[in-house]
């Protein structure tokens, strides 16, 4: 921005250098589901930042290979990957600067390196017998000497800079012709050298995964030359006076938009913040919503997903019937009577595995993404490339006919879920979180602080949080805990003993544990932006120009 960037040019300069300095969380061979307010058409747009499968993954392979639940790591459950196309898109259709410039910070970082902080330093902690023992191209860059480095030590990643370079170069050479830059950019990654490196390695090198069998990727070149980043209109309802955009879905983003249909049932504030009552009613319109996320979502491109019906305040109405407030509900019942199975199939324990930014600018372009999977632990580093491919695949059905059931070039329903709030179609807010199938109940507690109890961004995030994992997880190996509500241990103990009174499973937290949002205001009439970011997790922050 004091170059005279935008917040599109920022937020595309920001998820890049998150995919160095957050390698445990996110990175370019991720996905990255974006909203964005477009200031110059004055639209608001749902960017399809998430990687499709491979052609040959099929359920008929799956059935031969015995697998009945898609593993959550190494070469097979990839997609083709989708953050860097997202930024090449961003940045041609809303952006101002050159991918040169955008990549500078990121190049930077890899290439100079920066110290290691707490979380980074357990994260490679945790995964470093694997690394040393089958993954010996991510052992080269994050156990420098064979070792875990220490807290401080500055970690470098010269194959990741070498890549940022390649991808600048090839812009360069397009004699200045932006549009041509940012395709030569883009062919370089989907249809030349690195296509055909990540495509060579991960086809070529077998993985042991969660199956306990060893699988290379399913991915080809011909899966990356057709890849292709869809702009869309996002799905919204109005809520309070204003509107509230979420991604389709092929994102879990409506879950947001059905609890506060059956949420506007409710006089919430006479609950009270955080009271028992307050607490029990959204756990249970969650329930009910992530409830039809199980039954009915998956890419409309692929199925049919009734989201007329799903989103209308009949529908909610009709919903909220079904909320008991003395006793929680045990079960989990689709709107059309189905009620889905919980398996209890393992526990996963994996936590902190996406990141979150948003941005905005004085003449209101503003800008959510969720920048996340191509994580460290998920999948090794291709060689000489310095970054992993995601994987999202984990997270399709193989149960035919389902709405998320696998099929080539099909989008796995993901949990990413970045969220824009709009008021007489003038930008307002944005938001998002980390958190996996947590993001869009974090986040949506966050957005009833603000609206109904009158806290300003950084009281509402910092506001003590709950959630129930009552639902099966959308990641491997898709383990649910009926009746689970989690609670941060600062929500009172008389608050704790009633809810567990009323059948709720308690799971008391630490303190400050349970999201990481980060928000962005825009005040057209006084023309005054503000933003907040969590304390938890250590690296959040907010940075005003």
């Amino acid at each position: 921005m004091l170059a005279g960037g935008n917040a599109v040019d920022a937020a595309i300069a920001t998820g890049l250098a998150l995919h160095v300095v957050e390698p445990h969380m996110n990175g370019i061979g991720g996905e990255c589901p974006v909203i964005l307010h477009s200031a110059e058409s004055g639209n608001t747009y749902a960017i399809s930042g998430q990687g499709t499968a491979p052609k040959a993954a099929t359920v008929d392979y799956f059935r031969k290979e015995k697998i009945d639940i898609i593993p959550g790591d190494g070469f097979l459950p990839a997609t083709v990957p989708a953050s860097f196309d997202v930024w090449i898109t961003c940045l041609g259709r809303f952006g101002t600067m050159t991918l040169g410039q955008v990549i500078q910070p990121a190049s930077r970082l890899a290439e100079r390196g920066f110290p290691v902080y707490p979380t980074l330093h357990h994260a490679i902690r945790q995964n470093s017998e694997r690394f040393l023992s089958e993954w010996p191209t991510t052992a080269e860059i994050f156990l420098p000497a064979g070792r875990v480095p220490e807290i401080g030590q500055v970690l470098k990643q010269e194959q990741l800079a070498r890549t940022f370079r390649a991808l600048a170069e090839a812009e360069a050479l397009s004699g200045g012709d932006r549009a041509r830059g940012l395709q030569a950019a883009r062919d370089l990654f989907y249809k030349g050298m690195l296509a055909r490196r990540i495509v060579e390695y991960a086809s070529t090198h077998a993985l042991r995964d969660a199956s306990m069998k060893k699988h290379t990727a399913l991915l080809t070149l011909e899966d990356f030359a057709e890849h292709q980043t869809r702009i869309e209109e996002t799905v919204s309802v109005e809520y309070e006076g204003l509107t509230v955009h979420k991604c389709g879905p092929w994102s879990q983003g409506p879950v947001f938009l059905q609890q506060l249909q059956i949420l506007a049932e409710y006089d919430l504030k006479a609950f009270g913040h955080n009271s028992a009552d307050y607490i029990h009613v959204i756990t249970e319109a969650s329930k009910l919503a992530f409830a039809d996320r199980e039954r009915f979502y998956g890419d409309p491109l692929f199925t049919e997903v009734p989201l007329g019906m799903l989103l209308s305040r009949d529908y909610a109405r009709n919903r909220k019937r079904l909320i008991k407030m003395r006793k929680a509900s045990l079960t989990l019942r689709a709107g059309d009577g189905f009620d889905i199975p919980m398996h209890r199939k393992g526990i996963r324990t994996r936590r902190g595995d996406t990141t979150h930014l948003d941005t905005v600018d004085e003449a209101g372009n503003m800008v959510t993404a969720t920048p996340s999977g191509g994580w460290f632990w998920g999948s090794p580093v291709i060689d000489r490339l310095g970054f992993p491919l995601g994987t999202r695949g984990e997270m399709f059905s193989l149960e035919p006919g389902h709405p998320n059931c696998i099929a080539p070039k099909k989008r796995p329903r993901t949990t990413l879920s970045p969220t824009l709030v709009t008021l007489d179609s003038r930008p307002l807010m944005a938001f998002g979180t980390p958190g996996g199938d947590q993001q869009d109940q974090w986040t949506l507690q966050f957005f009833l602080n603000h609206v109904h109890f009158g806290m300003n961004l950084q009281a509402a995030i910092d506001a003590p949080t709950f959630h129930t994992t009552h639902f099966p997880s959308s990641f491997y190996p898709r383990d649910a805990s009926p009746g689970s509500l989690h609670l941060e241990s600062r929500i009172p103990l008389r608050t704790r003993v009633e809810l567990k009174r009323r059948g709720h499973k308690i799971v008391v937290e630490r303190p400050w544990s349970n999201g990481r949002v980060t928000a962005v205001h825009y005040d057209s009439q006084n023309r005054v932006v503000s933003a907040a970011a969590s304390s938890r997790y250590q690296t959040p922050y907010a940075l005003g120009l």
